[in-house]
């Protein structure tokens, strides 16, 4: 049996629409418009879009522009849709067109029709509840696609901000874990000067905290709202107290300290905020990048490479070599951090592309921030959990390598100066023997004051060294 159908009408003519759809022809419009990608949008947004609609319907209430049994329809609609309810109503390609005209309508058809139900009616029956006069009254996408935006990336921000925090717990605590294991420091992937484990994995931390407080900074410009600025940032048909209303509905439902822009037709034509949100994000996946990079190159071997540190097995590496592991995890946050740069680029020219009054990229800007923030927020959770909690050092090895480094020579430098210092590196290199070795064969230190210029531990501490010599 075929699906039952209802006929809908908009200005371009009419349409079949499924009988059991809370969409309407304007989606199904879109739906044929743009089969793009597949991809529908986050929960996040339908979210963020519903809470604006209901506040909206609110505001719209109290002003006495929206009868009360209407708005209150469109408001119990809403709180569906806040719960969870309907999301697959949702069916817009978040590739559209029109400044995000299809979303918008996509959700004013959904809430429209739910709300006939509860009022009696018949999907499709816009008599009752008209999508565009009730449900977007003094409403344009161009100020409530914008505003949905901003709920939703502070929104996802925070999930985000929380799994950097475990993030940044976890390396702390491996700072403290590692913090007597000495090892070999390098420059220009060259040996240089002795490092602690633990001092490497305590800047770890503490890069990531600077990136959390950097995301935190950018994220205040999105708490400045462009709602009720309507279609060209000059409020037409949006009345001051209703803008007032909305807002405080917004903070209130959100939890965020969100407020009206000084300039609505800058920020209706701007969408900077969100470029700078997105070079927060791409600036935590540079660091990412040289983290997660450091642990392979730490870890490389077992025998072949540096085998400073042990990562966590997680799953067999190879279909053909027996017993290989490999850094899965750190290579899928590499993956990720590769897509968050891609996705900044992209925001990017989406953001210098609008013209005049309205920057129509808006859907773009908004998947590709969402999708940054998601996968980053995932990715970071997994390297976390299932890599650096579990990575172990290997101290005796460490400690060898350190020894052996010609950068201890560095300490040299006090006693004996620059050049011997050198010829001392050179011997070393060309004999194979330790750099304590040729200074106690060339007699240029004793072996008390050497012991103490050439403690590796006390070389990772700021300061000269102060040995007295006899």
């Amino acid at each position: 049996m075929a699906p039952k159908k209802r006929i809908e009408k908009d200005p371009l003519g009419q349409k079949e629409v499924p009988e059991e759809a809370y969409y309407g022809i304007q989606t199904l419009r879109a739906m044929e418009n743009f089969p793009i990608s597949g991809i529908k949008t986050y929960p996040e947004f339908i979210k963020a879009t519903a809470i604006v609609k209901k506040a909206t319907a609110e505001a719209n209430m109290k002003i006495g522009d929206l009868e009360p049994k209407i708005a209150d329809a469109i408001i119990r609609a809403a709180e569906e849709v806040i719960e969870g309810r309907w999301h697959d109503q949702f069916v817009v390609d978040v590739f559209q067109a029109g400044a995000g005209t299809s979303h918008n309508m996509n959700a004013n058809e959904v809430l429209a029709n739910r709300a006939i139900e509860f009022l009696g009616g018949m999907k499709g029956d816009y008599n009752i509840v008209h999508p565009n006069d009730h449900v977007n009254m003094a409403q344009s996408t161009n100020d409530v696609f914008p505003t949905i935006m901003r709920i939703a990336c502070l929104s996802m921000i925070q999930q985000l901000i929380s799994e950097l925090k475990s993030l940044e717990k976890a390396l702390k605590k491996k700072a403290v874990e590692f913090d007597k294991v000495v090892k070999s420091g390098r420059t220009h992937l060259e040996d240089a000067a002795p490092i602690r484990l633990g001092q490497e994995f305590g800047a770890y931390a503490s890069i990531v905290s600077s990136d959390i407080k950097r995301i935190k900074r950018t994220a205040t410009a999105l708490e400045e709202l462009n709602i009720g600025a309507t279609a060209v940032g000059t409020g037409l048909n949006a009345d001051p107290d209703y803008v007032k209303l909305v807002i405080d509905r917004l903070r209130g439902y959100t939890g965020f300290n969100l407020r009206s822009a000084k300039d609505m037709v800058a920020i209706t034509q701007s969408m900077s905020d969100f470029v700078e949100v997105s070079n927060s994000l791409k600036t935590l996946a540079v660091d990412l990048i040289k983290i997660v990079n450091d642990l392979r190159l730490m870890s490389s071997g077992p025998v072949t490479g540096l085998g400073e540190i042990n990562l966590p097995a997680v799953q067999p590496g190879s279909s053909i070599m027996p017993g290989k592991v490999n850094p899965v995890i750190a290579e899928v946050m590499n993956m990720v951090t590769f897509q968050v740069i891609g996705n900044d680029l992209t925001i990017t020219l989406a953001a210098q592309a609008g013209q005049l009054e309205l920057n129509v990229m808006m859907p773009v800007i908004a998947f590709d921030l969402m999708y940054s923030l998601d996968i980053l927020k995932n990715s970071v959770h997994i390297f976390s959990e299932r890599l650096v909690v579990g990575i172990t050092a290997n101290e005796e090895r460490c400690k060898k390598i350190a020894e052996r480094n010609p950068g201890i020579a560095l300490a040299l430098n006090p006693y004996i100066g620059f050049d011997k210092a050198a010829k001392v590196v050179q011997e070393a290199l060309a004999t194979g023997k330790t750099i304590r070795e040729v200074v106690l064969e060339r007699g240029l230190l004793s072996k008390e004051i050497l012991d103490e210029v050439l403690n590796i531990y006390a070389m990772t501490e700021p300061g000269k060294r102060k040995a007295k010599c006899s």
